[in-house]
């Protein structure tokens, strides 16, 4: 078996699958190869030169600053779209930072994008900022819009200045007939006695009330106006005395309406108190006690004195008709030496109507009731009733 068969492998080549032998040609693999798509930097050369920690700082100053120009511009927004807005920017601010630093097509698109999405951000609030300023435009003119048509509407324009009606002429009274004079002339009826009867009527009426000036007022007879105006009047109280002179009156038609004023006035809550005076004992009879219960019916508190028989004090004072009224104005009939009445006065000086309410009041204390005086009427006419008829 010969050696010389056998190839010998070469002292000088190099192990099996080494470079540049003719079996095993050179493999250009990545590894060794220049190829554009394979970093051929070292570590060194791709590491960060910007930390993550600061890029996520800048973002998030980036959206703070957002967040604050949106709530500040556009504050209707509500929180939830500015917080929105704020963490768009703050990505957009990161991704940025991360775009810059890849410089390659990919990153040069995301930065295309980033910048997009920045200009979009800018837009929206821009377009906030547009609608705030439309919106308060809107309002105001809204504003000026109500103001002008409550002022057109509802408030009614001011009318033109009327002119004002020419003052009546004056006219010069010198004297109560002038008076009297100027009443009739405009109360003219036309006719000539009329005329003459209202003139007459006023001067009456204008002198009487021309009295009260000075408190006092009179006129000759009766005067039944007088009385029924005052019971109308009364407020407070109506005083009456009644002497034997009025006997004839109560069954007379002025009476008829003075009993009604006065039960008209009582409805109204004014008391009336009424005392018949007599002359003597005599008197007490039938026809007074169904007098003083006629008017007992119609709420009038009513008694009666007999003068003689009142104490000796009492009997100083006079005896005259007359009735107080509100305790402010006495209303007096005078009578002649036959009973007559001949005056009628109104007298309102504060130190007469006090001596006639003190007079009232005794007298009144002194009368007897209306059960007292039908037990007398009785007795005078038994006869049992011992009194001195002289």
């Amino acid at each position: 078996m010969s050696t010389a068969q056998t190839p010998q492998p070469d002292a000088t080549a190099g192990p099996p699958g080494a470079a540049g032998t003719p079996e095993h040609p050179v493999d250009r693999t990545p590894e060794t190869s220049g190829a554009p798509d394979t970093p051929a930097a070292g570590p060194a050369e791709r590491a960060d030169p910007v930390p993550w920690r600061r890029r996520l700082l800048v973002g998030l100053v980036a959206g703070l600053l957002a967040w604050g120009l949106a709530a500040l511009l556009s504050p209707e927004d509500g929180a939830a779209r500015q917080l929105g807005a704020a963490a768009l920017v703050a990505v957009a601010a990161v991704a940025v930072q991360h775009l810059v630093l890849v410089p390659d097509r990919a990153a040069e698109e995301r930065a295309r994008r980033a910048e997009s999405l920045l200009a979009e951000t800018a837009a929206t609030v821009r377009g906030g900022l547009r609608r705030y300023d439309e919106l308060q435009h809107g309002l105001t003119r809204h504003t000026e819009d109500m103001k002008q048509l409550v002022e057109t509407r509802l408030v009614p324009p001011p009318r033109p200045a009327e002119p004002e009606p020419p003052a009546p002429p004056l006219v010069r009274i010198e004297s109560v007939s002038d008076l009297a004079a100027n009443f009739a002339e405009v109360l003219s009826p036309g006719l000539p006695i009329l005329s003459t009867f209202v003139r007459l009527e006023m001067q009456r009426v204008i002198g009487h009330l021309s009295d009260l000036t000075t408190l006092t007022a009179e006129c000759p007879g009766e005067n039944h106006d007088w009385m029924l105006t005052l019971t109308r009047a009364a407020e407070k109280s109506i005083c009456a005395t009644s002497t034997s002179v009025d006997r004839t009156f109560w069954n007379s038609e002025p009476a008829s309406r003075y009993l009604h004023a006065q039960a008209e006035a009582i409805e109204q809550g004014v008391p009336v108190r009424r005392l018949f005076l007599l002359e003597s004992a005599r008197e007490l009879d039938d026809r007074l006690l169904r007098l003083c219960e006629e008017q007992q019916v119609l709420h009038i508190e009513v008694r009666v004195a007999v003068l003689p028989e009142l104490p000796p004090h009492l009997l100083r004072g006079t005896t005259n008709d007359f009735i107080v009224y509100d305790e402010a104005v006495s209303f007096e009939i005078d009578q002649d030496l036959r009973d007559v009445n001949i005056r009628t006065r109104l007298i309102a000086r504060q130190d007469h109507v006090h001596d006639r309410m003190k007079r009232f009041r005794e007298l009144w204390d002194a009368g007897m009731s209306l059960r007292e005086l039908e037990v007398r009427v009785d007795d005078e006419e038994d006869g049992t009733w011992m009194v001195d008829r002289g």
